[in-house]
């Protein structure tokens, strides 16, 4: 008579598992939702870098021609390549980005500088 040799998990083992990946992911999928805040935030400083190095290129471009006009929002923004993102608003010379949670950070376009207007609840852009 043939005796069967069957392998296989038992349930204990089985049970075991899925409770160490419950906890895996538990522990994973937080860590990966503070990840994509931090995207958003860094993407938003970057943002904020490029609108700066811009207003400061174009008013140069304009002292050299010899004209001495401020750089206002409208201008500001058109000197974007790639624009302002969902992430951004903009009225007239003020640039506001809300972040994560709703929280949101103002800019104002004022005597060729662009500078953070107070009341910033973005956490990472305090510095700005």
């Amino acid at each position: 008579m043939k005796t069967l040799n069957r392998k296989a998990f038992t349930m204990m083992e089985l049970i075991f598992v899925i409770v160490v990946i419950g906890i895996l992911s538990a522990i994973a999928i937080p860590k990966l939702a503070v990840t994509r805040d931090d995207a958003v935030v860094t993407k938003a400083r970057a943002t904020v870098s490029a609108l700066r190095s811009a207003i400061a290129t174009e008013r140069q471009k304009r002292i050299l021609r010899g004209n001495f006009t401020a750089v206002d929002g409208e201008t500001a923004v058109g000197l974007l390549q790639y624009g302002l993102d969902s992430g951004w608003s903009r009225s007239t010379d003020t640039f506001t980005f809300t972040g994560p949670g709703s929280t949101s950070c103002s800019f104002e376009v004022d005597n060729n500088r662009l500078t953070k207007k107070s009341g910033c609840r973005v956490s990472g852009m305090g510095d700005l």
